[in-house]
């Protein structure tokens, strides 16, 4: 969970920052630093549990692209 929330912080600063820098409006980059990555975070969290569970499955731990 670490992981997910330090992912978290620089998604929030980027995406911030890019509002910012197309509008001019600490508003419209704060909205933005709110929305886009709180949606992302809870699916890159449950992407990381769909690989964890995937990599389980595989006794070599290779995952399903593994040739």
């Amino acid at each position: 969970m670490t992981k997910t929330l330090s992912f978290a912080a620089v998604h929030f600063s980027v995406a911030f920052g890019v509002g910012y820098l197309m509008t001019g409006s600490i508003w419209v980059g704060g909205a933005m630093a709110l929305v886009e990555p709180a949606i992302n975070t809870v699916a890159y969290h449950l992407h990381e549990k769909v690989w964890k569970r995937i990599r389980g499955r595989d006794p070599a731990g290779r995952g399903p692209l593994a040739a």
